[in-house]
């Protein structure tokens, strides 16, 4: 019989990763007597918008994401962030083990637009596990436990972490893809123009929209 228990204590960036990751130091606690074997988990991280307040700031910035503040009530929900998997080697009693949280910074999936959209403060986020345990029965049997999916954590991810990962890896940059048509425009317009860098002729194209707008 197991009954394990999960929390998060802690989070750090990897250092020596090809791309951005985030490490969530994970405490599991078996509340019943006996060693488990090993645990294959899986979690799901979840991003939870309502539990955290919004500067007006971030309301706009936020708005392609959940629509007019005014909707907030009906269109705020849920967002799930990442998927996370982890081997758990075996114990007794308690241990820790490391989860690893992909990042991304592509402005087409929602938990990145999220992360973008805030000034400062937490990200709510819940784990919500599942996995299969293997444990040892009083005759010394080899047995699967499952894990419910009732069984979750809640942490507060601090948005200046998210930042810092984002500015170690595209410093001073942000990331937008663009399809193949967009992109053969706009290296056109670059070249005719005789422009260094993509960076002038997206400035060139929004100062001659500014200049219409007036």
């Amino acid at each position: 019989m197991v009954d394990p228990s999960f929390s998060i204590e802690s989070v750090e960036a990897e250092k020596f990763s090809a791309s951005p990751l985030l490490l969530f130091r994970l405490r599991i606690s078996n509340k019943q007597p006996g060693r488990i074997e090993n645990i294959l988990l899986a979690c799901q991280i979840r991003i939870e918008p309502t539990l955290r307040a919004y500067s007006a700031r971030e309301r706009e910035r936020l708005g392609e994401l959940f629509g007019v503040p005014e909707r907030w009530s009906q269109t705020v929900h849920s967002l799930l962030w990442t998927h996370a998997n982890v081997a758990v080697p075996g114990f007794e009693g308690e241990t820790e083990a490391l989860l690893p949280a992909q990042c991304t910074h592509d402005f087409n999936v929602a938990s990145a637009k999220y992360f973008y959209g805030l000034k400062d403060g937490d990200v709510p986020l819940s784990f919500l596990f599942c996995g299969s345990i293997f444990h040892k029965d009083a005759d010394g049997a080899l047995q699967i436990a499952q894990i419910p999916w009732s069984k979750e954590a809640r942490f507060g991810l601090s948005s200046s972490v998210w930042r810092d990962l984002m500015n170690a890896y595209y410093p001073d940059c942000e990331l937008l893809r663009l399809g193949s048509q967009t992109f053969d425009r706009l290296y056109e317009f670059k070249r005719r123009r005789g422009l260094l860098t993509f960076d002038d002729a997206l400035n060139e194209l929004l100062q001659n929209v500014e200049v219409e707008s007036r």
